[in-house]
Order: C-alpha cells, then structure tokens, then sequence
C-alpha cells in the first residue's frame, strides 16, 4: 500500500481521495477549505495544515486543483512540491484538468528535479469520482504510467496511457471540446422533436439504437423526462457544471489557435455555454443548455 499526499479536495478530489483510503492506502490530504478536510477525517484519512505538509514522506503525491495557474503555483514556487519532495522522489500525479503547456513545463521541471510525473485528468464527473469508475487520460512515460496505473485504478475502471507529457491534457480538452459540441446537438434534436409533438421518452427509445445515438443521449439525456437518473430530472444538480464546461472548451479554444485548427463548432458551443453561465446557471450541469435553447427564438 502508498503513502499517498492529496492536494485538492473539492467535489472530485474528496471522493478520490476517500476511494484511495477504501483500498487501503495512507492518504493525508490538504485543501483551503476546513469543511473538506474534515470530510477526509471522516472517510478514514489524514490531514494535514499545508501542502509541503500533505506530501512530506509521501510514496505518491496527487493534485486535483482548479486551473493551471494553481498546478504552477502549487508544484513551481518556492518551496513547492517539487522542491519540497525531490529528496523522497515521489512519482507525482495532477488530475487537474488544465492546458498542455502548464502540463508539460510542470513535468519538465519534475523531471529536472529527478521526479517522474503524470498529467492525469478524468472524465466521469462527481458520479464518478463517488463511485471509482473514473476514466484516467494519462500523459507522461511509460514507467512513471508504469508506477501510477494501480493507484489510479483504486479511483477509476478505465486507465489509458495517452502518451508523453501533456497528452493526458490534449485529449481531455478534445473529449469535452466533443462533449460540449455534443450535447447541444442532442439538446437541439429533443427541442425540435417536442415543437414537432413527438413524445420524447419514444425519440429516446428510437435514437439510443439508430445513429444519433450518443453518451449525451442515451446516459445524460439533456431534456427532462428520457432517462431519470439524469441532471435533467434533478433541476440540472451536477454532475459537471456548465462554468467547467466553459473552462474547458477555452482551454480547447486557445489549443486550436496555437495549432491554427479549424474549430467553428466548439466555437459556437462555447457560446451557448458562456450565456449559460452569464445568464445566472453557471453551478448548473452543462446539459442545462436545453433549458437555455428552450428558451431563445430563433434566428
């Protein structure tokens, strides 16, 4: 078993990290927030008053943070997880989902440092997270991979190993980038089928084993009613939240315009999104977008 130090305990971290203690790993953890920590105490896990403080004697330092000004910050200042654990030599692993570049300049320095690390992040949203059926993309070698997979399996069922450094991130930000596009599409499938009097639990039926058939329909039917364990039966509680939808696709954004790729569609959708947040439903489940669509004339 790991001696595992868990930076970020939000609404995925805090189930990652209890998961890890289930398996029988010695996980101490560190977030901002007190309410989050005592969660982990209360799932069997340790805490701890700083991150140096999280990962001090740690086997395996994980991260689940915000953004990638907060990756940089937590593993590149002074006195940061890389400075402070270089002597112990922890694999590290960041499940943040952040850009490729912050992935990349933060393994390079690890490495520097004599550290393997990962860019981890997942897709499965707080359900996920809850039940340890997380998807991991991972970048990074194949030894460091090699190290991590069985602690990431004590959180997820699917482990892919992506590539090298930064290929986790690439296609997490392609995946949701797909998502995003996605679930407007079957949002604006079930609205015109509802003007068109169609009963919309029969258009699920039928579309969920032809070829619109997608996750978005068949597992996250964005319009009330299809499918009840849905956001979309529960006033659109997430789940994913439609500003994290937002951070990603801008994430996927600013990759198409350093690779100058052709993105029309993921930069329509974002516009949906980001009036989605603007208009108040920003902690919503992104599949509110169907409410939202439901509600604009057309054009």
């Amino acid at each position: 078993m790991a001696t595992i130090g868990f930076i970020g305990l939000g609404n995925m971290g805090a189930p990652m990290a209890a998961n890890l203690v289930k398996a029988g790993h010695t996980v101490t953890g560190y977030d901002l927030n007190p309410a989050a920590l005592d969660a982990l105490s209360k799932a069997g896990g340790k805490t701890a008053k700083s991150a140096a403080d999280a990962v001090a004697g740690a086997t395996i330092v994980i991260t689940m943070l915000p953004a990638g000004d907060h990756v940089r910050e937590v593993y590149l200042h002074q006195g940061g997880l890389i400075e402070a654990t270089k002597a112990a030599a922890p694999l590290l692993i960041d499940c943040s989902t952040i850009d490729v570049e912050t992935a990349r300049a933060v393994t390079a320095a690890a490495e520097t440092a004599g550290l393997a690390m990962l860019d981890a992040p997942v897709s499965g949203g707080t359900a996920g997270a809850r039940n340890g059926t997380l998807t991991f993309m991972v970048g990074g070698t194949e030894d460091a991979f090699t190290k991590g997979k069985s602690i990431l399996e004590a959180m997820g069922k699917n482990i892919f190993h992506a590539g090298g450094p930064g290929a986790g991130q690439a296609v997490k930000i392609c995946n949701n980038m797909m998502l995003a596009i996605n679930m407007v599409g079957v949002s604006e499938g079930f609205l015109l089928a509802r003007k068109l009097g169609l009963e919309l639990d029969k258009l699920h039926q039928i579309c969920a084993t032809a070829t619109a058939n997608s996750w978005a329909l068949s597992n996250y039917c964005p319009a009330p009613g299809p499918v009840p364990a849905a956001p979309s039966n529960h006033d659109y509680a997430p789940g994913f939240a439609a500003a994290l939808m937002v951070k990603d696709v801008k994430l996927s954004q600013a990759a198409a315009d350093a690779t100058a790729s052709p993105t029309p569609l993921a930069a329509k959708a974002l516009s949906f999104y980001q009036q989605v947040v603007d208009a108040g439903d920003g902690n919503k489940d992104f599949s509110v977008v169907f409410r939202w669509l439901a509600q604009q004339k057309r054009e």
